[in-house]
């Protein structure tokens, strides 16, 4: 499963979490750093990509435009990008199983 990992959180994360979410980008890399979060949820769609954010617009939207794309969204405080990146390696198979489902269109972690 492809992350898009959303600007309030460290670009580091596709790279401490290569080898658990192969493909994985942050919006920056992807020259979406001052982009809406329209145009986010738009590329994250057309480029087979869950979104991952502490944001919870992208939960509104995601109740009202359902999935594609699938988000996650991170309920945690502010923290190191080491702890982020060791909770989505705790929930890497139920963020698996919710890629692979066809109901669901986001995911509260934790």
């Amino acid at each position: 499963m492809k992350l898009l990992f959303d600007q309030n959180l460290s670009p580091r994360l596709p790279v401490l979490l290569v080898n658990v979410y192969p493909g994985s980008a942050h919006v920056r890399e992807l020259s979406l750093r001052d982009a809406s979060d329209a145009e986010i949820w738009k590329y994250a769609k057309e480029n087979g990509f869950a979104i991952v954010s502490k944001d919870s617009d992208f939960q509104q939207k995601s109740l009202l435009s359902g999935q594609p794309p699938k988000f996650i969204w991170l309920r945690v405080g502010n923290c190191a990008s080491g702890l982020i990146a060791e909770l989505l390696r705790q929930y890497a198979a139920i963020i698996v199983k919710f890629g692979e489902s066809r109901e669901e269109s986001h995911l509260m972690v934790p």
